[in-house]
């Protein structure tokens, strides 16, 4: 079988210097189907700015390097496309490789500025047989794989509530939500209540995020989801005390709890006289190697027509809880899905100038 032809929209700045204003996924991206071996063969970008192009091709061995993606597009005949951009930018690049004839489109989170161009792109892509798939990596850390195994042996009864705290409701919080899908087997939200705090601008990647929130959600099956982010504290887990919590029947399995000393992952059943650690074997959650396993989830869905973990089904429930919660705010009320809006409430807002003062 031949390598699969991987293109990349969107190379980054320098990967040693991290920040808000860009964290160069691409070469996360690269690293992982450079991983993969003879599977896949990494032969062109496209950045605005050359020089960036050509940091990138160098690194990885690339061909060619492209300013304008559409040229790339036409030209390469390509298998997969990452797309490593602003969420802004990702629906129309989706959209754009999926008319082009690409087969698989990996893109970065969150999806979209809006709503409405969230279900777009999944919808474009479904009607063009593309693979469409979001890197929310953390489904393949060791973690929230152990913690998932404890909870679909018993461990703790069945699931009653999930819990999480960190960052915001969009950008980081797109993997929290994602997170929370995956604990509770993808089973669709029903309805969801926030409340947001937005008294100073806050963006990221381009896009705004609340300052705080407060967020309860039920699912159809009866499981409840509870998130709380910013709240004036620098680490949102010393106010809810882990990263993720999951409440069972007959007891409780945290993910990062707060304070020093802590193990990454802890159960504790009903009936224990205490918490029991369990050994991630250095991983945390954000790592190592959860953006390699995540590419490999992409590729392999390709291999074999089946898919993948990280598919758009999975990262629309995310994302429809993620606006539903600011759509709470705006509307001062309980939001009964699926939700009925196009636009980004939070960006209205603060716009129409209802939130800073």
């Amino acid at each position: 079988m031949a390598a699969f032809r991987v293109g990349f929209i969107g190379t980054g700045k320098d990967p040693s210097k991290p920040g808000r204003t860009g964290y160069a996924m691409a070469y996360q991206h690269g690293s992982g189907y450079r991983a993969l071996g003879g599977k896949c063969e990494m032969v062109a970008c496209a950045d605005l700015v050359q020089e960036r192009a050509d940091a990138f091709a160098a690194h990885f061995g690339l061909a060619r390097t492209y300013t304008d993606y559409h040229e790339m597009l036409a030209k390469e005949h390509l298998d997969i496309v990452s797309i490593c951009t602003w969420p802004h930018l990702h629906a129309r690049m989706v959209v754009d490789c999926a008319e082009a004839g690409v087969p698989a489109v990996h893109c970065e989170k969150p999806m979209a500025r809006t709503w409405g161009d969230s279900r777009r792109m999944a919808e474009v892509c479904a009607q063009a047989g593309a693979k469409l798939t979001f890197n929310h990596q953390r489904r393949f850390g060791k973690p929230f794989r152990k913690a998932k195994g404890l909870l679909d042996a018993g461990e703790i009864g069945k699931l009653v509530k999930i819990e999480s705290g960190m960052g915001n409701l969009y950008d980081y919080g797109s993997h929290n939500f994602d997170m929370c899908g995956y604990f509770n087997d993808q089973a669709p939200c029903e309805w969801v209540i926030a409340q947001i705090d937005y008294h100073r601008e806050s963006v990221v990647f381009g896009a705004h995020n609340e300052n705080s929130a407060v967020a309860l959600w039920r699912y159809e099956n009866g499981v409840y989801g509870y998130q709380a982010t910013g709240l004036g504290d620098a680490d949102t887990r010393n106010i809810m005390g882990a990263y993720n919590r999951l409440v069972g029947t007959g007891g409780v399995i945290e993910i990062e709890p707060a304070g020093e000393g802590m193990p990454m992952l802890r159960v504790k059943r009903q009936g224990d006289a205490g918490w029991q650690g369990i050994n991630c074997e250095g991983e945390h959650c954000h790592g190592p190697g959860y953006n390699e396993r995540a590419v490999a989830n992409v590729v392999h869905g390709l291999e074999d027509g089946t898919t993948a973990e990280l598919c758009a089904e999975n990262a629309l429930q995310a994302t429809e809880i993620i606006f539903a919660c600011w759509e709470s705010s705006r509307r001062r009320g309980l939001i009964e899905l699926p939700l009925d809006i196009e636009d980004n409430p939070l960006e209205e807002m603060v716009a129409s100038g209802a939130l800073l003062g």
